[in-house]
């Protein structure tokens, strides 16, 4: 068998979404995401091979055109929609294929790396480094232990065309989704803090009860999912 290189892409913050927005919003938010991730596959020789919720699963022959396509993923849909970051993990090695579907410790761990990543961040391991080769550029981050894989794990961050990390950007203090504050619907200023609202909705959710959001910041300002 061949090794396959497996991506997945999901928006962080989806379920503060739908906590915030309703089930509704957070199911267009969702299916604008497959959408805009399924007409980029062509160009970079990948396959869909499920959606779920608000993650798609892609199979990428090629890891360097995984890498590349993680990157438009990321840096292109995420720019576009601060308030909802895409968080990717990629791993290569073989897997099986049954059906439409793709079976394997390669897709587990795939999914245990994109698990891992923050939003706006694209996360591989070890093996999808090297069968990328010198076509991306990578900061090392060391080794993890996922469940369910006996051992541990080398995780690189893709840092090609990275954009401004998570950290650097205000968290909805109701909704707890990243954003970028030219892009806000709202802001106020509370306690001599301002704070950035991605609707009218979580606002005055705030407004509301602006003690009970308000200590919930320093906890949220770096999103994870």
């Amino acid at each position: 068998m061949s090794a396959q290189t497996f991506l997945f892409a999901d928006l962080a913050g989806y379920t503060a979404l739908t906590e915030a927005m309703g089930d509704e919003s957070a199911a267009d938010a969702a299916a604008e995401f497959c959408e805009y991730v399924r007409g980029l596959l062509a160009a970079h020789g990948a396959e869909e091979v499920k959606a779920i919720g608000d993650a798609v699963l892609l199979r990428v022959p090629d890891a360097a055109s995984a890498a590349r396509l993680a990157e438009r993923i990321v840096c292109d849909y995420g720019a576009r929609h601060r308030a909802l970051g895409v968080a990717v993990g990629m791993h290569t090695g073989t897997a099986v294929q049954r059906g439409d579907d793709w079976f394997g410790s390669a897709v587990n761990v795939a999914a245990r790396v994109a698990d891992a990543a923050r939003a706006g961040e694209v996360l591989m391991t070890g093996a999808t480094r090297a069968a990328a080769g010198d076509a991306i550029a990578v900061r090392p981050r060391g080794e993890r232990r996922f469940k369910h894989v006996g051992d541990p794990v080398t995780i690189f961050a893709l840092a090609a065309g990275a954009g401004e990390p998570p950290s650097s950007l205000p968290v909805d203090p109701v909704c707890r989704m990243v954003l970028d504050p030219q892009l806000a619907a709202e802001h106020t200023v509370y306690r001599g803090v301002e704070y950035h609202f991605c609707s009218q909705d979580c606002a005055r959710a705030f407004a509301a009860h602006p003690r009970r959001y308000a200590r919930r910041r320093r906890r949220t300002w770096t999103l994870r999912r």
